[in-house]
């Protein structure tokens, strides 16, 4: 898969007279490194909104300070503690039904007030549930602690799973996390991305979707961030590609209920 390959794709979409829809998620945040700077100058040279998970239980001002001089970046939950909560053997969860629903709810709840201390209107109320996983009692719950919007990996089944739920997920990981969390290759993820833009196209997934990239600043490799840099650049010149921003994704979702938690 080519560079040209992906023009020719979102020049099927101009025909069609249809916006090829884009987004952009970047996940682990919790303070100001080196890393999460090339990113916030990545999204504010190529003028690409990011939302940006960051984990309450260690996120503080040093993180909020970093933020703030980049207009393109929204912050976004990533879980509470990004703790594994599942036993061994069983894939990671901090989400899962591995502990009491209260017990999951007030931590998420807790961390949501947090971060809206910390970011203002920069937070949105969106979950990124840590390693993508959250169990179905924890999803339908989301709206008593104050959550109005989720984000897991894969093309999803609803856009609403639930009342006061909008479900909006990434599709395109750039890195090979059983192989040394290596880049897998710039040929390897233009097709990932095509596919997906061309399962759209042809309404074999959500068309409504957009086409979710997501990366992780902390480990990503120079290869990545290349092909990153470059990715935006080819899209932003192409009319039919448009990156929303997080807003744009999830404030059209019903209003989360208020409970004691969301208080």
């Amino acid at each position: 898969m080519s560079w040209p390959a992906l023009d020719r794709e979102l020049d099927l979409w101009l025909a069609l007279d249809r916006r090829a829809t884009l987004w952009w998620r970047d996940d682990d945040a919790c303070g100001d490194t080196p890393a999460l700077q090339r990113l916030l100058a990545i999204a504010r040279a190529q003028d690409v909104p990011v939302a940006v998970a960051a984990i309450p239980a260690k996120s503080g001002s040093m993180l909020a300070d970093a933020i703030a001089p980049f207009s393109q970046a929204t912050i976004v939950q990533h879980g509470y503690a990004h703790a594994n909560h599942a036993p061994p053997g069983e894939r990671g969860a901090e989400l899962g039904n591995h502990r009491p629903l209260g017990e999951r709810l007030d931590e998420l709840a807790n961390g949501r007030r947090s971060l809206a201390r910390l970011f203002g209107g920069r937070f949105s109320a969106v979950l990124v549930p840590p390693w993508n996983r959250i169990d179905a009692a924890s999803l339908a719950a989301l709206p008593s602690a104050g959550i109005h919007g989720v984000s897991c990996f894969g093309a999803r089944e609803s856009p609403q799973p639930h009342a006061g739920v909008a479900q909006v997920n990434t599709h395109v990981d750039p890195i090979a996390w059983r192989r040394d969390r290596a880049f897998i290759g710039e040929a390897s993820a233009l097709l990932r991305l095509v596919d997906h833009l061309r399962a759209r196209r042809l309404a074999e997934v959500d068309a409504s979707e957009p086409t979710g990239i997501l990366t992780h600043h902390l480990v990503f490799p120079e290869a990545a961030w290349e092909f990153l840099d470059a990715l935006f650049a080819r899209t932003r010149r192409h009319a039919a590609a448009a990156w929303l921003d997080v807003h744009a994704l999830f404030d059209a979702a019903d209003a989360p209920a208020i409970s004691s938690r969301s208080a």
